[in-house]
């Protein structure tokens, strides 16, 4: 069993000064920890793995192809392999826990 505790992973990400950190690896799927600040851009392009965003505090717009929503702590979203997707509107500090099947750069270019 591996154990985690989000307050640990948020610490841990401030203090790599990156937007991402990766907290678990394993065969199947790989999983991190992703913060957006108020004003920044998210930097992200599509990714070659489904992935899986988990709101925990923070307020913005995520669009994922041509729709957009409004996302907040609980919000649970959806993004499959390939599509074009972006936070966008942080009315608030963002924080996410990210779920990538299989692991993260784990396959070939689509």
């Amino acid at each position: 069993m591996q154990f985690f505790e989000v307050q640990d992973l948020v610490s841990r990400l401030e203090k790599s000064g990156r937007l991402y950190e990766e907290f678990l690896r394993v065969h199947s799927m790989s999983t991190g920890i992703y913060s957006l600040r108020v004003g920044t851009t998210d930097p992200q392009n599509p990714h070659n793995e489904d992935e899986i965003y988990y709101v925990l505090h923070g307020t913005a717009t995520i669009r994922v192809g041509n729709e957009s929503q409004i996302v907040k702590p609980g919000s649970l979203i959806f993004v499959p392999a390939g599509v074009e997707h972006k936070f966008h509107d942080i009315k608030e500090d963002l924080t996410l826990i990210v779920i990538f099947a299989p692991p993260e750069g784990s396959t070939q270019d689509l």
